[in-house]
């Protein structure tokens, strides 16, 4: 039998894993940390030790129902959407007045009566919208020329009221970078999949367990099933080959082929014996922030709905974990991207999220614990025009599997942002070259 090592227990590493395994390969997944998931992981509070609370998550990641191979991937590995997701028809409410809600229609009939039924604009703001919206619709979502978020807005003539309500929580929730620097053609990608499908792919599932158990886990599990390994707490410092393949790290351990599924900056080092200009361009990769202060009130405490925006604030996202994860009166605030909150400390960013949501949501000024949790290199810059690389490198057999490479699209530019969907396509496009690298050595021997 064939045996694939996969570097990384992330969620493009765990997708290629499953899809090696259903077909019969022998997988072996090293992850350097203690439990499985990246960048979307479990995290013990800073207190369990003393209090014994569920743990949290590393951020406040939201699947959309247009996340296909996501959740295909789910059901592959024996869970339960029902039990693992809160589902609700698309509903952005950015405080203090703007609610998009789209209901339970066919579609393009649920957009359209979203956007008329919209609350808290003004109708010169609504027909902006509208035709902002249906003018991307009939250019296919496609730009002629990619240019940054601010600049399509400013040519789609958008109120600046329009984009503090709508537009920049949106792009900062999708693509986790500034206007003045994401992607306008990116964030019409996720548009298209979303606002621009069929009513079910623009609905809200929000998580109801820890991401490493939404997923990487149950995947790890059938890995195992399969005749599979994952070993956590391995971290593997370099990879050679020689006539029988690849040797990770010292202890002598020879695989027929190698995904490489960890972030950029250390995809770079473990390929640059290999491909030193790839290695190069991954060096050289640009990220963004995301921070999550959580905010642990009496158990009574709870927001009008489990997720809102704020517009003008440091709080940008703020979720009610009550209604999701049974943790009653925790309350998280997600910050995404680089902004004026950087330079402030935990203590610091704690009192003022702390203060905005008692002043813009009317929570109690009393928070009995908090914890910040900041992942500084949380996704790639997604700007304009952003070369990514393919799945392949110049060594055969050794493969790329992550949200930043460039997807299936085979054009050099990612069709997603850095999300969960865009690191599983990318771990099955990874796995599926492998399969057909695997049945290439098939036919040598």
């Amino acid at each position: 039998m064939k045996r694939v090592a996969i570097i990384g227990g992330g969620y493009a590493g765990m997708a290629a894993g499953v899809e090696l395994a259903a077909a019969g390969v022998s997988v072996t997944v090293f992850e350097a940390g203690k439990v499985l998931g990246g960048r979307a992981r479990r995290v013990d509070r800073s207190n369990r030790a003393v209090m014994n609370e569920s743990p949290l998550d590393n951020g406040q990641h939201l699947v959309i129902g247009a996340y296909s191979e996501l959740l295909r991937l789910m059901q592959c590995c024996g869970v339960d959407l029902d039990a693992a997701f809160l589902r609700q028809p698309m509903r952005l409410q950015v405080e203090p007045d703007f609610l998009l809600a789209c209901p339970k229609l066919p579609a393009p009939l649920h957009l359209a009566l979203g956007l008329i039924r919209a609350k808290g604009l003004s109708w010169v703001e609504r027909w902006a919208l509208i035709r902002a919206i249906e003018v991307s619709k009939w250019r296919c979502w496609r730009l002629k020329n990619d240019v940054t978020v601010a600049q399509w807005l400013l040519e789609q003539r958008q109120p600046e009221s329009l984009i503090a309500k709508f537009w920049a929580p949106l792009t900062l929730a999708a693509l986790n970078t500034p206007l003045e620097l994401a992607s306008a053609q990116v964030l019409l990608n996720v548009l298209r999949d979303s606002l621009g499908g069929q009513r079910a792919a623009s609905d809200l599932l929000m998580p109801k367990v820890d991401f490493s158990q939404l997923f990487p886990e149950s995947a790890a599990q059938m890995i195992q099933t399969s005749g599979g390994y994952v070993q956590l707490g391995y971290r593997v410092k370099s990879i050679a080959s020689n006539t029988h393949g690849f040797v990770l790290g010292d202890d002598g351990q020879v695989f027929d082929a190698v995904i490489c599924a960890t972030p950029p900056h250390q995809a770079a080092g473990l390929i640059s014996s290999f491909d030193q200009l790839l290695s190069a361009q991954l060096t050289d990769w640009q990220y963004q922030p995301i921070v999550t202060v959580y905010l642990q009130y009496a158990t009574d405490v709870q927001l009008s709905t489990p997720m809102l925006g704020l517009a003008d604030a440091y709080s940008q996202w703020v979720f009610d974990r009550g209604v999701t994860h049974g943790q009653h009166g925790l309350i998280a605030v997600v910050i995404s991207a680089q902004g004026v909150h950087s330079g402030l400390s935990h203590d610091e960013l704690a009192e003022t999220v702390q203060a905005e949501l008692h002043q813009r949501l009317g929570l109690p000024d009393l928070v009995l614990r908090q914890q910040v949790i900041t992942e500084k290199r949380a996704t790639f810059a997604c700007t304009p025009n952003l070369e990514r690389p393919s799945n392949t490198t110049l060594q055969v057999g050794l493969f790329l599997a992550g949200d930043f490479t460039e997807g299936l699209a085979g054009h050099g530019r990612g069709e997603y942002p850095a999300t969960l969907e865009g690191a599983v396509r990318s771990g099955v496009n990874a796995a599926q070259l492998t399969l057909e690298y695997l049945g290439y050595l098939k036919t040598l021997s």
